[in-house]
């Protein structure tokens, strides 16, 4: 194999990863309720849910910090 084909061929799976870890980001309006939300939250595959960093991640279904700490508590959270 070329030195433009290895080239070719890592920047196609940098990219393909690049693709993919961005699909598994979701939106805060998919979540139907703030347990949803905390569990992708917690095991970092919505790492910015909580933008202004106030422990509440996807404010439109997570209504207290309280709330969000109870769903921490059940499901193993420590974050």
């Amino acid at each position: 194999m070329s030195p433009f084909s290895r080239t070719a061929l890592l920047l196609a799976v940098l990219s393909a990863a690049s693709l993919s870890s961005e699909a598994l980001a979701a939106s805060c309006k998919s979540y139907s309720n703030c347990r949803q939300a905390v569990i992708e939250w917690c095991a970092g595959r919505h790492p910015r849910a909580d933008g202004d960093n106030d422990g509440i991640p996807c404010e439109n279904v997570c209504r207290s910090r309280a709330e969000v700490v109870a769903i921490m508590e059940e499901i193993g959270c420590s974050r």
